[in-house]
C-alpha cells in the first residue's frame, strides 16, 4: 500500500491531470479574446466557452476540495454533497451524462468524503455514460456501475490489480482506491455485465 507521501503525490499528479486541460483551453480563449481582429460572433462564442470552462473547473475543484481537502462542515450537509457529485459527473464526458444514486448521511463526514471516493472509483470504468448507484447497509459500502456502452474492462483489471496490492501503470488515475486503502477500507471489485466495489 501506498504510504502517505506517495498518496499526496499520486492525489497533487490526479488534482494536475484533471485540471491542466481546461486551463490551458482558458488560457488560449483569453489569448484569442485579445485579438483586435475578433468579429462579434467569435467573441460571443469565446465567451460562451470561457463559461463552460470556468463551470468545470469550479465544479472539479470543489469536488477534489471536499475528496481530498480537510474535513469541513460541507462534507455533513446532504444537499451539498448529491450536487457536488452530480456537478462533478457532467463535467467527464459531456456528451454521454451519468446519472447518480447517491445515500449521503447528515452530519456524517468520513462517511460522505468515502462516498465521494466511489462516485470517483464509479466513474472511472463508464466509457460512454451510464449510472453510478451507491448504497449502504450492514457496514457495507456497495457501488455499481452500469452502462449500455461496454465497461472500461483494462481500468478494471487495473483496479483489481491495485486492490491486490500490485503496481500498475498511471497510478495517479486509481488514487481514490489508494485513499480508501490508506483509511483502512477493505476493498473488493467484481465485473460481469455490471461492476461492483464493495467497501468495508
Amino acid at each position: 500500500m501506498e504510504n502517505k507521501f506517495n498518496i499526496s503525490e499520486l492525489v497533487c499528479t490526479r488534482i494536475s491531470h484533471d485540471l491542466i486541460g481546461n486551463i490551458g483551453a482558458f488560457s488560449n480563449a483569453m489569448e484569442l479574446l485579445e485579438d483586435d481582429d475578433n468579429d462579434i460572433t467569435f467573441i460571443n462564442e469565446s465567451h460562451q466557452m470561457l463559461k463552460n470552462i470556468s463551470s468545470v473547473l469550479s465544479s472539479r475543484l470543489k469536488f477534489f476540495r471536499l475528496v481530498f481537502g480537510i474535513t469541513n462542515s460541507n462534507l455533513e450537509k446532504i444537499d451539498i454533497i448529491e450536487t457536488t457529485a452530480l456537478e462533478y459527473l457532467k463535467t467527464l464526458n459531456p456528451n454521454a451524462q451519468t446519472s447518480l444514486s447517491l445515500c449521503p448521511v447528515e452530519g456524517k463526514a468520513d462517511f460522505n468524503r468515502v462516498l465521494l471516493l466511489a462516485v470517483m472509483v464509479g466513474a472511472e470504468v463508464l466509457v460512454r455514460g451510464g449510472k453510478i448507484c451507491i448504497t449502504a447497509e450492514d457496514g457495507f459500502i456497495k457501488v455499481k456501475s452500469v452502462s449500455d456502452a461496454p465497461l472500461s474492462t483494462l481500468k478494471i483489471k487495473d483496479m483489481q490489480r491495485v486492490i491486490n496490492g500490485e503496481k500498475v501503470d498511471n497510478q495517479a488515475q486509481y488514487v481514490a482506491l489508494y485513499y480508501l486503502q490508506m483509511m483502512g477500507a477493505e476493498l473488493n471489485i467484481t465485473f460481469d455485465k455490471e461492476f461492483c466495489l464493495t467497501i468495508k
